[in-house]
């Protein structure tokens, strides 16, 4: 018995994870009542609440939040755990020291571009394919069913939990893999930002999105047709939200005109006649529209526009918080 628990404990401590014996000593790392975390394991659906999120493409994404406490647990389990798992490099998303704009540089300036996505990525991820991770982890079985049962939602990863991310990046560990070895057969490039994948070269030819097809089936995902696109001429690309036209990332052109039709308007006619006549209401507006500036200085570091623009709506926050303060005292 001793052998074993050594066994057990050795395990852990090489994969940089806390040890857990049993259902109480979990309670206590959580710092919660049993009667609390027996409610969550079996009954989770009571501690979440869910709204629907409109996506930029149309239709609705349902997000679910858990309540604070589990909130908290699922904190302990992904800061305690589950960072200190690797993920593949080719993960762009949720991933330390990589985004949108590291996703995208890497399709710079390449002839075809292969945009894929896979549909239902959170929901297909299911309590199983969970349990596994913190199984490989060297969890026993009862420990990994606790750990899996608290990181789920009616048996699936939830859109809202912090630990859905990266439990997804860890659980496509492998199809990551395959699909680098499968993209340099090809002499391809190869990136995945959450359920967008993109590939990118001189020729992808058709056959190559049917072996890619086949890797995503078999990794226990699947593709949304709709949305797979292969471009072959210098058309409009954009990747992750970035255009990816020429040898540089940019701001794409929709967005950026937008933008400063929106900025022209509030420097021309000032912040307060344009969100009067615009009724806008929203008393952090400044910060959105600045927060899009920084957004465009992360593309394009060295626009002369979007400089000269951050400087004046500093001006602006600065003077609006002068005011707020005027009327409070």
């Amino acid at each position: 018995m001793i052998q074993q628990y050594l066994f057990y404990i050795s395990k852990l401590l090489d994969n940089n994870v806390p040890i857990i014996f049993d259902f109480n000593h979990l309670t206590l790392l959580l710092g919660r009542q049993n009667s609390y975390l027996a409610s969550v394991i079996n009954s989770p659906t009571n501690h979440y609440t869910s709204f629907n999120l409109k996506k930029r493409s149309g239709g609705l994404r349902e997000i679910t939040i858990p309540f604070p406490a589990l909130l908290e647990m699922q904190y302990w389990i992904f800061h305690n755990i589950l960072r200190n798992v690797p993920v593949h490099s080719s993960a762009h998303g949720f991933s330390h020291k990589k985004s949108i704009i590291t996703n995208s540089k890497i399709h710079v300036d390449q002839k075809q571009l292969l945009k894929i996505d896979l549909k239902d990525f959170f929901p297909s991820i299911n309590l199983s394919r969970i349990i596994q991770v913190f199984k490989r982890l060297g969890y026993p079985n009862q420990i990994s069913f606790y750990l899996a049962t608290i990181c789920s939602f009616n048996g699936y990863l939830p859109q809202g939990a912090p630990t859905s991310p990266y439990l997804s990046n860890i659980i496509s560990f492998v199809l990551d893999k395959r699909m680098i070895a499968l993209s340099k057969k090809f002499d391809l490039k190869y990136t995945r930002y959450a359920d967008d994948i993109t590939f990118s070269g001189d020729e992808i030819p058709a056959k190559f999105i049917k072996y890619v097809t086949n890797i995503v089936v078999d990794r226990g995902f699947k593709i949304n047709q709709e949305k797979t696109r292969l471009y072959k001429n210098k058309s409009k690309r954009i990747v992750t939200g970035i255009s990816v036209i020429g040898k540089e990332i940019k701001l794409p052109r929709t967005y950026k005109r937008e933008l400063k039709q929106e900025l022209h308007y509030i420097f021309k006619y000032g912040y307060y006649s344009y969100t009067s006549k615009k009724k806008i209401r929203k008393y952090n507006y400044i910060f959105s529209v600045i927060g899009k500036v920084n957004f465009w200085l992360s593309i394009e570091p060295k626009n002369e526009y979007a400089l000269i623009a951050k400087v004046k709506l500093a001006e602006i926050s600065n003077e609006l918080y002068l005011n707020a303060k005027k009327i409070d005292n």
